[in-house]
């Protein structure tokens, strides 16, 4: 009898692990799902849909990958966030004190990819964090909620731009704009913040948030997501458009985001960058 397929999620928080344990259990029931959970980060509800489940600190490497070769999984992936804070106070194991050693920089990209190397050495690969999930990331144009009028297509060019080059820089993969100005720019306080920083400075008129992918992205690790707690924060702040990079970004809760869009007059729109 042929031994099942077996992949080992990486839970962060959010509706993000949950909505890839759905996708995975539809495109594929016979393949077996562990998960790696994570105290204050990941929602404990995730343990009832999988095969196993096994609660971690931030920084206990070594113990992952045991848990993960104990149950036989030769693929992993990286689903749900991190909180910054975290990953600036971990309590590391012997493993991940010399993988930080390593380190001449300590974002979350060269984390999370010497974490990817450290998997590859235990010969498990680390799968796109899109797996499963590819019918979720919208083409280019509207989405959800009102169609964009010409100034905003501007502004969604601008702020493309933008973003584009903040990514790059590796500051942050967001911006809030208004007319051609940027308002606020994402940096380590999180996406959440940079719209409630941008929404006050704009007073809630014509008021914008772009979403990006960074060049060369790595989306074994870091993809760009959009749910409903990004139209519920962008509605408190006052921001009633949303812009997000076509073909790159992950919708979660879609049925829920196209009804706080409509109940909202908040704007979702798929840019392809033309």
């Amino acid at each position: 009898m042929a031994t099942p397929r077996t992949i080992g999620i990486i839970a962060g928080s959010g509706a993000y692990p949950g909505t890839f344990v759905a996708s995975a259990r539809q495109h594929s029931p016979e393949t077996r799902l562990v998960v790696a959970a994570f105290h204050d980060e990941t929602d404990p509800r995730l343990a009832d849909g999988v095969d196993a489940c096994e609660w971690f600190r931030v920084g206990q490497l070594g113990k992952m990958i045991r848990f993960f070769r104990k149950q036989g999984a030769g693929e992993a992936l990286m689903a749900g966030q991190i909180a910054p804070k975290n990953l600036f106070n971990l309590r590391p194991d012997l493993r991940t004190l010399m993988l930080l050693a390593k380190l001449k920089e300590r974002n979350a990209e060269s984390l999370f990819g010497a974490v990817a190397g450290e998997l590859e050495r235990e010969g498990i690969t680390l799968l796109p964090a899109t797996t499963f999930l590819e019918d979720r990331m919208p083409g280019p144009g509207p989405v959800c909620g009102p169609a964009l009028d010409q100034r905003q297509l501007d502004d969604a060019a601008f702020g493309f731009r933008i973003a584009k080059e903040t990514s790059r820089l590796d500051i942050g993969q967001t911006v809030v704009v208004r007319h051609g100005t940027v308002l606020a720019v994402e940096a380590f306080e999180g996406t959440n913040a940079c719209i409630r920083r941008g929404g006050e400075l704009g007073r809630g008129r014509n008021v914008m948030l772009v979403k990006v992918s960074k060049p060369n992205q790595d989306f074994r690790f870091d993809v760009p997501v959009v749910g409903a707690q990004t139209v519920r924060t962008c509605h408190e702040a006052g921001v009633h458009a949303i812009v997000v990079e076509a073909g790159s970004t992950l919708m979660l809760e879609r049925e829920e985001v196209a009804e706080l869009c409509r109940r909202h007059s908040v704007s979702l729109h798929a840019w392809s960058g033309e």
